[in-house]
């Protein structure tokens, strides 16, 4: 027994040694990074607090790193941060968990603040038995193939390069389950889009990836070619977009494999940077001929998206459509707000340029009421539009159909960590480096996305079952009031009286 505790203590005395020795280590090497680092920050000319603070200002660059996610967890309130408060994300994690997302006690949010929607409930809501199936829409019935769906909330426009490959494959199999179209984005169709079976959107942006020839130029055999595939439903012009109007895509080199390459037709490791507009679009006369163009090659419904900059545009656009006739017209406007995301754009554009989609959605619909063009021009509303009342506002404003990107994102796990511009997204959605993507599980992830719509229409619809209605497209400007300066509200109706018809 005296042996063994001898033994016992011999180890722990060399245990010890050995620890001593290791800490002994790690302070010789602390130490010897602290003396580089003083003389590497006090020799420095670029950065003024780390020369004239050494070593210790290089946390004040820290700090600001991880400012953010402190905020996003410990500091902020419910309803305090941007884009996307707490309150709005939590809704969209539950929803795309399919878990309970009630809340208790009541509202966090501020009932009076100016510009806050509020639905009109009626003395009667709609009974359970009484409520109907969401109605279908058709777009371009005038095509040779025209198409026909009952979703009124899809996948915006995000392409294959801005997003990973497990992201893109989660979000096409999600949205097949659930019965919703996905937008490809300027980056041109690939094998991910197609391989879940939903229907798609393709976007025609301004660099025309995937439909373009060498020279650049739209291509109509290769746009035949991308109408070939059954899944493509339509086509969609990209004028611009909410988060950077004027200012052509951007996706850094870095993302540039030689697959994307590829798929796009550019350079691989250089940046993709896609002209501020389409090159040979000069007037809405021009944006008319390339609908019809793409149109009658892809006999599929063809429209454009925009950000409104001012009224007279719109009315621009319809004076041309009225005088070029109904077979240059768009069988659907995508309009976006200044609200809209993006993975990279300059500040300026984010913060600064364009209308919000608050005003100029419901001037859309009125420009295309007094035009007479309203039945034949279809509305797709885009714009920070992730929550059951967000949508609802937009269909109580005229909107067909609505779509979202990053609130589909969400849907995947996006925990908002800013990091869509480099190629360091924490949780795999916008990264194509395989350390990140690998968290990533499309098939766990598809369910989310189809949870997220299926509980996005559930709640849209509780919404307009307490308005009276029976079913969310049935909504219109009656059912929302709005909250204007002192704190009382206004019929929607009220400020944005439906237009009538222009006659000759």
């Amino acid at each position: 027994m005296g042996d063994l505790t001898k033994q016992m203590g011999d180890f722990i005395v060399d245990a010890m040694k050995v620890f001593d020795g290791v800490l002994l280590l790690v302070l010789m090497l602390l130490i010897l990074w602290v003396i580089v680092t003083y003389i590497i920050d006090v020799t420095q000319t670029q950065q003024t607090i780390r020369r004239n603070y050494p070593v210790i200002g290089r946390f004040r660059y820290f700090f600001e790193h991880v400012g953010e996610f402190f905020r996003q967890y410990f500091f902020a309130m419910d309803r305090e941060e941007l884009p996307f408060n707490r309150a709005q994300r939590s809704w969209v994690y539950r929803a795309a968990k399919n878990v309970d997302s009630t809340v208790a006690f009541g509202s966090t949010d501020n009932q009076s603040g100016t510009g806050r929607v509020l639905f009109v409930n009626c003395a009667f809501p709609t009974l359970g038995q009484d409520a109907v199936p969401p109605v279908a829409v058709t777009v371009g019935e005038g095509c040779e193939k025209p198409y026909t769906t009952k979703s009124s909330f899809n996948i915006s426009g995000m392409s294959y390069g801005a997003l990973s490959k497990p992201a893109v494959l989660a979000l096409s199999a999600g949205a097949k389950e659930a019965g919703c179209w996905m937008n490809t984005g300027e980056g041109g169709l690939s094998p991910y889009h197609l391989e879940g079976g939903a229907d798609i959107v393709f976007q025609i942006g301004t660099a025309k990836n995937g439909v373009r020839d060498l020279d650049g130029n739209l291509s109509d055999e290769k746009l035949s070619d991308v109408a070939s595939h059954d899944q493509v439903k339509m086509f969609e012009i990209k004028m611009s977009q909410g988060a950077k109007p004027g200012k052509g895509g951007i996706l850094p080199g870095e993302k540039v494999s030689e697959e994307i390459a590829a798929i796009r037709g550019i350079k691989v490791g250089e940046d993709a940077l896609s002209p501020n507009r389409h090159v040979d679009i000069n007037s809405f006369d021009d944006l008319l001929t390339m609908i019809h163009r793409v149109r009658t090659v892809t006999g599929k419904p063809t429209g454009f998206k925009m950000v409104v900059g001012k009224p007279s545009h719109v009315d621009d656009l319809l004076k041309a459509v009225k005088q070029r006739g109904a077979d240059f017209a768009p069988d659907f406007i995508t309009i976006d707000g200044a609200e809209g995301g993006t993975g990279a754009a300059p500040m300026a554009l984010i913060d600064s340029v364009g209308m919000s989609l608050r005003e100029s959605l419901p001037l859309l619909v009125d420009k295309l009421n007094q035009y007479g063009f309203r039945k034949r021009i279809k509305v797709v509303a885009s714009g920070k539009l992730i929550t059951p009342a967000a949508v609802a506002w937009a269909l109580c404003a005229g909107a067909d159909f609505i779509v979202s990107a990053r609130g589909f994102m969400f849907s995947l796990g996006c925990i908002q960590a800013l990091q869509c511009n480099k190629n360091t997204c924490p949780t795999g959605i916008t990264t194509h480096d395989p350390k990140f993507q690998h968290g990533l599980h499309p098939a766990t992830k598809a369910v989310r996305v189809t949870s997220y719509v299926n509980n996005m229409i559930k709640e849209v619809g509780t919404i307009a079952h307490s308005c009276g209605v029976k079913n969310p497209r049935a909504l219109d400007r009656t059912h929302a009031r709005i909250v204007v300066g002192n704190g009382l509200t206004k019929g929607m109706d009220e400020i944005f009286p439906v237009q009538q018809e222009m006659t000759d």
